[in-house]
């Protein structure tokens, strides 16, 4: 790379990292034309995988059918490891179907960035978001964020106070925590709770008799059913259920919650740039966080939007979780498989 290019690279990360770091109060984004429409106007197709549930997807399609209207969406839906599995296989075959992608795997952005597979490109609509939450040389960026909590059954002994506390001994065989091999959500937690308490933790777990439920819905179930008092589990499904008369509540763990971003990003082989951007340039705005908030019960990354159902929002969140690091994301990308044995390991005894 010449030297011009390198500061040319230096220049475009220090200006996004500026920009980044703004927050901007005002009421709303400006009407004028975002950098897609500069381009020329959107048109075409645009096909977007995604791990984000129907639902959300069906409200956002009027909201997509109306300020994009000469874009026709197509969605992929399914789960992230889904979505992970059919993207190699494209790719395998030199024939990526998918111009954006927006799933709940933020260590799959991260390895696809370093083999060159995204366009880079930063939406006006991150001016707001955290710089934690962003790649910075604008491969991709977070747009909504899950998190990973404690339930407890409300009739249950009283709640843990920590992720800690599930290796204590009033939790023994009364846990329930994900499968990091079949549930991206609980590989990610199992990162976080790695990197702070080592992979003595798991086998702990073992010890106390964690009963491993496999993915958030189970988790839910066997605290339903009472066959667990409590379990780590999404926010967004503690909610959700909550809000249908589930008998659990919602604990916010002492040693931090675990936030999973959910990037979107471009892949660089799109064959419409100019209708993906506007695409994402849309799925950043207010209106459509507003729709991740209010139908899928997540966070979202515009710090001036309340959480769901009423919670706190975003700078709260920030600060009652364990953050994203450079460090963590390497730990995942790096030494994913080896935590997915160290945990495998522990509960095949």
């Amino acid at each position: 790379m010449s030297r011009l290019s390198l500061l040319l690279r230096a220049s475009f990360v220090s200006a996004l990292v500026i920009l980044a770091s703004c927050r901007i109060e005002s009421a709303a984004p400006s009407d004028g034309p975002s950098s897609a429409a500069r381009e020329g106007a959107p048109s075409g197709d645009v096909w977007v995988y995604t791990s984000m549930y129907q639902h959300v997807l069906d409200a956002l399609d009027p909201l997509l059918k109306e300020k994009l209207p000469n874009v026709q969406v197509h969605w992929y839906q399914a789960g992230s490891e889904k979505v992970a599995s059919r993207l190699e296989a494209e790719r395998a075959a030199g024939a990526v179907r998918a111009d954006v992608i927006a799933t709940s795997d933020p260590f799959l952005y991260e390895r696809l960035a370093r083999e060159g597979a995204f366009l880079r490109y930063a939406s006006p609509n991150v001016l707001r978001v955290p710089r934690s939450l962003l790649e910075l040389d604008a491969h991709y960026a977070a747009m909504r964020l899950s998190t990973m909590v404690l339930v407890h059954r409300q009739d249950s002994v009283p709640p843990p106070a920590s992720f800690a506390d599930l290796v204590g001994e009033r939790w023994k065989g009364r846990a329930g925590i994900g499968d990091p091999f079949t549930s991206g959500t609980a590989f990610t937690w199992a990162v976080f709770i790695q990197a702070k308490y080592g992979d003595a933790f798991f086998s702990q777990l073992r010890a106390k008799g964690a009963i491993v439920a496999g993915g958030n819905a189970a988790v839910l179930q066997k605290v339903e059913s009472g066959e667990v008092d409590a379990g780590v589990l999404l926010l967004e499904n503690a909610l959700a259920a909550k809000a249908r008369g589930s008998p659990i509540e919602v604990v916010w763990p002492e040693d931090g919650a675990v936030i999973i971003p959910g990037p979107v990003a471009i892949f660089s082989t799109t064959r419409n740039a100019v209708a993906a951007k506007a695409v994402v340039d849309l799925l950043l705005s207010p209106e459509s966080q507003r729709i991740v908030v209010e139908k899928g019960d997540m966070h979202a990354v515009d710090p001036r939007l309340q959480g769901p159902r009423t919670l706190f929002g975003l700078d709260t969140l920030m600060d009652r979780s364990q953050q994203w690091t450079p460090a963590l994301v390497e730990l995942g990308l790096t030494r994913g498989s080896a935590i997915k044995e160290a945990f495998g390991k522990a509960f095949s005894r």
